[in-house]
């Protein structure tokens, strides 16, 4: 199956694929993810199994900030790297057993043939335009080829009403929710309670999703420092992050949990820095599960 989306980025792909995966292992598969690792620093030839289902085989450099952070999150679950998918597929089904795919990011990836092929959107995606005027890679028109849309909407009526713009007639939509943080040094929980003063960072794509989410919780975010998407923290990002919330009389900084497994390459010193984690479930559940399943036998 492929997860895709239009736009450059920030659709809220990454918890998707994560709870298809989920979806899978609990149902008997041994799910492979099959994505091209951007970010890495260090790209090998051929495919780098970031993990085999048992353990987690490559750092952030080798891997990419998002498989690294499935792979850390999904045991079980195998993780494949390459900008060949078909041979990342070939080498997890033979070498891993693995028994079905998810293309990550493969809406516009043709080479693979698909029994699934699911777009993640949301209202945002109408108003946009196609590169460089917007961010969406390619025209609103190309949805229609989309089996599914999964759509971040406040319930399913507003969905279906982005689905039916889009041309898509199978509508789902995304629930979004955070999780206790957890401190990215030790990856113990955090209490951070509500109206707490916290100072927030991410290196994504739309950041302000993020800080906006924050908000939503019922944390007071008094101080925000965005950066591009898969940037690679250093020691002076550390320094300027940790000045920025002491300014701002901050009680903790709040990061993504991709962001988290970028930053833990770094000496992070004293710096009190925790990862908010997002997941993401489609509904209505059931009838989601029944169509997937239907779809892939």
């Amino acid at each position: 199956m492929s997860v895709g989306n239009l736009r450059v980025g920030g659709a809220g792909k990454t918890p998707i694929v994560e709870h298809l995966a989920r979806l899978l292992i609990a149902r008997g598969e041994r799910p492979a993810i099959l994505t091209r690792g951007y970010g890495r620093r260090t790209a090998a030839a051929g495919v780098t199994v970031v993990s085999d289902g048992s353990r987690v085989l490559a750092d952030v450099h080798a891997a990419g900030d998002e498989p690294l952070m499935l792979a850390r999150v999904l045991p079980g679950v195998i993780i494949a790297v390459g900008a060949d998918r078909f041979l990342s597929g070939c080498l997890a089904e033979r070498r891993l057993g693995a028994t079905v795919h998810i293309l990550d990011d493969g809406f516009q990836h043709f080479a693979l043939a698909r029994d699934v092929d699911l777009i993640v959107t949301g209202e945002d995606d109408l108003h946009d335009q196609p590169l460089p005027a917007g961010r969406l890679r390619e025209r609103l028109a190309a949805a229609r080829s989309a089996h599914a849309a999964i759509v971040d909407a406040g319930y399913l009526p507003a969905a279906e009403r982005v689905g039916r713009a889009l041309g898509v007639a199978q509508v789902f939509r995304s629930t979004r929710l955070l999780g206790p943080p957890r401190m990215v040094r030790s990856g113990d929980t955090v209490v951070v309670p509500e109206q707490s003063r916290v100072f927030a960072t991410a290196g994504i794509a739309r950041p302000e999703r993020f800080f906006n989410d924050l908000s939503a919780a019922d944390w007071q975010v008094v101080g925000t420092m965005p950066f591009r998407d898969h940037h690679q923290f250093t020691r002076r990002d550390v320094e300027r992050i940790g000045a920025a919330a002491k300014l701002s009389s901050a009680a903790i900084i709040l990061t993504t949990d991709k962001d988290a497994v970028r930053f833990a390459a770094c000496d992070l010193a004293d710096l009190p820095i925790a990862a908010v984690p997002l997941t993401a479930t489609v509904e209505p559940a059931d009838e989601f599960c029944a169509w997937l399943l239907s779809r892939l036998q």
